[in-house]
């Protein structure tokens, strides 16, 4: 049986709550930055109008983040929805099985090294009570921390607003610039800086190497961008 090994609950919640956030703002703000600024660099290199470009842009991004909200909240309600299948599981083998479980609440002490006498007094004092037994068999023999109820919603908003802000850093000189091939140099010169500066905090935040993570994220989008425009500047040239 795997060892699962935890902070306290009350550290353990704080930890939980801030990944989670912090994983939802990657989601959605990197395809924010990557996905318009494609769309927008491909738009660029088949036409002129910038209004067309920006139509486009902000319909773009209002699908996206809707379809990446979504896609949260399925998630999300998914992680609830499996942790309850999973209890409920739990539930039906301490009272319809106990010597397994109980075995298994000996074995895990015995893989961290307790005697076999601890293991048996620990075993014993759980058995006493059903709701901490599964409480303990939850996390421990499952690795299962009981998720936010509301962890669906926060995240759909969470990644739909994401990727919204992110969308509107390629499409913003639009709004500024007449040409659409002149807009597509300032959209390209400033969502390079941001994807360069998401990159590395994601980067921080995840324990990658600063650099090399925002040199990454930036080549990316770059190379998105940039496939995106020499093909539509290819169709437009030979239609």
């Amino acid at each position: 049986m795997d060892i699962h090994l935890h902070h306290t609950p009350e550290h353990t919640e704080h930890h939980s709550t801030t990944s989670q956030l912090l994983q939802d703002i990657v989601i959605g703000m990197s395809d924010g930055l990557t996905v318009p600024f494609a769309l927008t660099a491909g738009l660029s290199g088949a036409i002129a109008s910038t209004n067309i470009v920006i139509t486009a842009g902000l319909a773009e991004i209002a699908a996206g983040s809707i379809a990446m909200g979504l896609g949260g909240y399925l998630a999300g309600k998914t992680a609830v929805e499996h942790y309850d299948n999973e209890r409920k599981r739990e539930y039906r083998e301490v009272e319809q099985v106990p010597d397994v479980e109980r075995k298994e609440v000996m074995d895990f002490f015995a893989e961290v090294g307790l005697s076999l006498e601890s293991q048996t007094r620990i075993a014993d004092e759980l058995s006493r009570d059903k709701d901490k037994w599964v409480d303990f068999m939850m996390r421990f023999e499952l690795g299962l921390e009981q998720p936010d109820a509301n962890r669906a919603t926060k995240s759909a908003l969470t990644i739909g607003l994401s990727y919204i802000a992110g969308g509107m850093v390629p499409l913003s000189p639009y709004f500024f610039v007449e040409k659409a091939t002149h807009a597509l140099l300032w959209s390209a010169v400033l969502t390079t800086i941001f994807l360069f500066v998401f990159g590395w905090f994601k980067s921080r935040a995840t324990g990658q190497q600063p650099f090399w993570g925002a040199l990454r994220v930036t080549m990316i989008g770059i190379i998105a961008a940039g496939s995106a425009y020499l093909i539509a500047k290819a169709i437009g040239g030979s239609m």
